[in-house]
């Protein structure tokens, strides 16, 4: 057995909806340009392009009812709900039929966004890493498992601040739906048992400040809500 010259870091777990054991994760990718009220709120046209793709470190998720503190080198702190999906089987080059069948469970997670400096990158056509991929920038629910996803997913997906609902869409907004966003991610990338996919999020997004209570949730889907609070370091 090969020795390393320091410990090798833990393994990220995230817990599972009414089980002892918890999923093992292995890479986060996220869609983004997945629904037409996001896209237009953003500037942008909704139209025919497949979404764009870009990863956080699995470090960055937030489970198990913990609290996110605010991130540091910005002042412009957004919030993005997002059905999550999470792999039990490899997939690659895959159809949708095959993407639907490695769907091992569903989630509720957020997408939190330094977008001071998203719009920096934007405008320089940089790449998104400061923005999207920073410490604790991932909370996420339980994860529900599923035998089966229905081929037409619906349910209503929501975030309130507060109290006060900021997001309020439908799953079936999206316009690559999980099947067919799953095949296309699988024709860029290996994916692997462990993967998490954050799948976009509806229009609605907004800043949040220190001290703000987050509850997200979809509906008519057997999925825990997730809830949080940002707090000052």
């Amino acid at each position: 057995m090969n020795k390393t010259v320091f410990p090798p870091p833990p393994v990220i777990t995230i817990p599972i909806k009414d089980c002892d054991q918890r999923f093992a994760v292995r890479r986060v990718f996220c869609a983004g340009r997945n629904y037409a009220g996001h896209i237009k709120e953003m500037g942008g046209q909704a139209g025919t392009l497949p979404p764009v793709f870009f990863a956080k470190p699995a470090d960055a998720l937030v489970s198990d009812g913990k609290d996110v503190p605010y991130p540091r080198a910005t002042k412009d702190l957004h919030h993005e709900v997002e059905l999550v999906l999470a792999l039990g089987k490899p997939l690659s080059d895959a159809n949708e039929a095959e993407a639907m069948g490695a769907i091992y469970g569903l989630a509720v997670g957020v997408d939190l966004t330094r977008r001071d400096l998203q719009d920096q990158a934007k405008a320089r056509a940089a790449p998104w890493t400061s923005a999207k991929a920073f410490d604790h920038s991932a909370p996420i629910g339980p994860l529900s498992p599923v035998s089966e996803v229905p081929a037409s997913l619906r349910g209503r997906i929501y975030l309130c601040v507060n109290g006060k609902r900021r997001q309020d869409g439908d799953l079936a907004q999206m316009l690559w739906p999980p099947a067919r966003l799953l095949a296309h991610l699988s024709s860029l990338f290996d994916l692997k048992v462990g993967d998490l996919v954050f799948t976009g999020t509806p229009a609605g997004v907004g800043p949040l400040q220190i001290g703000d209570v987050v509850t997200a949730g979809i509906e008519a889907l057997d999925m825990a809500p997730l809830r949080f609070a940002v707090y000052g370091k």
